[in-house]
């Protein structure tokens, strides 16, 4: 069978082969996880050479010389007989570094290459997601900042209630990706490196290869470090570094994916809603159809794959709150298969959602004729309160006016849900003798943004304190355009 045939005749994460992005689906690669491995026994020949063990320069160049070029069918063939991945890996390096053979790998354990490998990867991965989570909050910095001041009906228990701003909504959606910002910004900085601490955590075998120097262990393990590009290491380690930190990676993520799809505010799922009312729209190409079976449906088909996926990120933190809550003593193995899958899978997938989200929020559409619209279906309710206190203030008696108004209320709302027609109240309001003193105001009355508060006021002051400046460390990243790949 042709190679290409082969290629469909096997499962494939929908997540590498449809959704994600190179930089994210190279980041979990084994080509990475393998360079980085040889990348690290680099390291530390370098560091154990430099502190006086007997690694030669020409043993250090010729793994430097090799540190890309993998023979992954060697690799898979020694694993196969091994039955363990790291020392298939260290005789598949040997055999193209046979000066070197005696040293790669001197004094560690498999941890040494596989949770540091971990580390960096995480560490990696953060820096992919942090951009984008920079680009989306942009985009909707802009948006919010555009719409300030157009009033929209705000609803709570999806019932009309008083008017909000459409930017001060989109600002709603921003605190909480602020608030993601932060937590993913901290995951990072609070990232260690394993370093070099052998079998059990102990440091055993590199205190006996220095002939019980504990300087030279500690300096070893500074060294590597920082040739890893971490400024510290865990101080205390088993033979693995403690599964609670994949817990502090994934749960800023799954935080991140509750933000998109199901907290409050509801991200996509708010302009699911608002697209059902035709007020805002996710982006729709000219040729892009909704319905196989109804051609007019306009479908928000990528708000849809955020919540979709937003899912399975949330529900992928419960694999490293249960991992850390069964490890054993210094490290049992049933952590790493569990690992393989939750670890790569939450990046992935929050890698796709932010690209889809940047995409969304670059083409947000408005809809202001239909949002007036249906403010003007429920205005009339909402301000029986003004018409009450306008009509107090021409002289006329609260308790008489509040009853008036009570029943053309309840009159125009059996037009509206038992006749199916328009709200009529302020016909109503018009045509009764009664209100004649203040119909020369009705439309100020009436006035929209008379209803929305401080809303634009308190759009600009939060962008400005705390929008903005939370994207500082992204400004040379914050324009980049992706192509979405549907």
């Amino acid at each position: 069978m042709d190679t290409f045939g082969d290629e469909f005749n096997k499962y494939r994460s929908p997540l590498v082969s449809r959704y994600a992005s190179k930089e994210m689906a190279y980041n979990f690669s084994d080509k990475k996880k393998f360079t980085t491995w040889r990348k690290l026994w680099i390291y530390l020949a370098k560091a154990e050479k430099a502190l006086g063990l007997p690694v030669t320069e020409a043993q250090v160049a010729e793994m430097e010389s090799h540190a890309e070029d993998i023979d992954f069918a060697m690799a898979a063939e020694e694993e196969s007989k091994l039955r363990h991945d790291v020392m298939a890996h260290v005789h598949t390096f040997a055999h193209c570094c046979p000066t070197a053979a005696p040293i790669i790998h001197l004094g560690a354990t498999s941890c040494y290459v596989g949770d540091n490998t971990d580390l960096i990867m995480l560490r990696d991965g953060f820096g992919i997601l942090l951009p984008k989570l920079a680009r989306v909050i942009d985009r909707l910095s802009n948006f919010a900042e555009k719409y300030a001041g157009l009033p929209t009906l705000g609803f709570t228990h999806y019932q009309p209630a008083q008017l909000t701003t459409v930017g001060k909504r989109a600002c709603l959606w921003l605190q909480d990706l602020a608030m993601d910002m932060r937590n993913l910004q901290r995951a990072r900085e609070d990232l260690r490196f394993r370093g070099v601490k052998g079998t059990t955590g102990t440091q055993a075998s590199f205190l006996q290869l220095f002939q019980g120097d504990h300087d030279k262990v500690e300096d070893l393990d500074r060294m590597v470090t920082e040739m890893a590009g971490f400024k510290k290491a865990y101080m205390v380690t088993g033979q693995t570094y403690s599964r609670k930190v994949d817990i502090d990676s994934l749960s800023p993520l799954a935080s991140m994916g509750a933000t998109i799809h199901k907290s409050l505010p509801q991200i996509c799922t708010d302009i699911r809603l608002l697209a059902n009312l035709k007020e805002i729209e996710e982006p729709f190409e000219k040729e892009q159809i909704g319905s196989s079976a109804m051609p007019y449906k306009r479908n928000p088909m990528r708000c849809e794959r955020c919540c979709s996926l937003a899912r399975h990120l949330i529900a992928l933190l419960a694999d490293p709150l249960q991992t850390a809550s069964v490890q054993w003593l210094e490290r049992t193995l049933d952590d790493s298969a569990n690992r393989r899958i939750s670890l790569p899978e939450s990046f992935l997938t929050a890698d796709i959602i932010l690209s889809t989200l940047q995409n969304i929020t670059e083409g947000l559409v408005v809809y202001p004729k239909v949002i007036e619209r249906h403010i003007h279906q429920e205005l009339p309710f909402m301000a029986t309160e003004n018409i009450i206190m306008a009509m107090v203030k021409a002289g006329g008696n609260r308790q008489d006016c509040h009853e008036k108004i009570r029943v053309l209320s309840q009159q125009a709302a059996t037009v509206v849900k038992q006749e199916g027609g328009d709200n009529d109240l302020l016909a109503r309001v018009q045509a009764d003798p009664y209100f004649a003193p203040i119909l020369g105001h009705l439309d100020n009355i009436l006035d929209p943004k008379t209803f929305i508060g401080r809303a634009p006021q308190q759009v600009a002051r939060f962008l400005s304190e705390e929008v903005r400046p939370l994207l500082e460390p992204y400004k040379a990243e914050i324009h980049v355009k992706i192509e979405l790949e549907l």
